[in-house]
Formats: structure tokens, C-alpha cells, sequence
């Protein structure tokens, strides 16, 4: 990847995972309704859910072509960084939506 595509491969990655994230959160969202019945859990997982693929298919880009620039070799640190980015945003987006809609 380099400077001149990046942002072609962003706008991919973004809407990929805009789609991927809708039609997981929409699926989960779902069984989150009928399992539980309640509709505001159903939506805090529904946005958890989509902000947390989103954030991963950005990190997907933005850290291996950050290691890179660092002249670090995104193969062997990549995996465990993005891991780190994905779990940290996906509990606070879900707590934090949890919080907000659910007390």
C-alpha cells in the first residue's frame, strides 16, 4: 500500500465492512430481540456491533500501513495490535452503549 492509494483502499475497506457490520449487527440484533425481547438491548448490541467491524476493517488498513512506515513488518506485529484495537473498542462500544441506552 502505498501513499497514493491509501485512500482508495480506505473508502474500500470502510464500505466492505459497512456491510459486513450491517448485516451481522442486523442478524445478532435479531436473536438479541427474540432471545431476550427487549428492544433496546437488540439496538446497543446493533451498534456495538457495527461500530466494532467498522473500527476493525479501518485497523485492518491504517496499522500494518503505520507499521510499515515505521519499518516495522506489519506480518509479525500486526495480528496482535489490531487484535488489542478491535477488543478495546468493542467493550467500550458496548459498555458505553450500554450505559447510554440501557440506564
Amino acid at each position: 500500500m502505498t501513499d497514493a492509494n491509501k485512500k482508495a483502499i480506505v473508502a474500500k475497506e470502510l464500505k466492505v465492512g459497512a456491510i459486513n457490520g450491517l448485516l451481522w449487527a442486523t442478524v445478532i440484533g435479531g436473536i438479541t430481540y427474540f432471545w431476550f425481547e427487549t428492544p433496546m438491548l437488540s439496538l446497543t448490541i446493533c451498534i456495538a456491533i457495527l461500530g466494532n467491524i467498522l473500527v476493525a476493517s479501518l485497523s485492518g488498513v491504517w496499522v500494518p500501513w503505520a507499521l510499515d512506515k515505521l519499518n516495522i513488518d506489519p506480518a509479525l506485529s500486526g495480528a496482535v495490535i489490531l487484535t488489542t484495537v478491535t477488543d478495546i473498542f468493542g467493550f467500550i462500544a458496548f459498555l458505553g452503549c450500554g450505559t447510554l441506552l440501557l440506564m
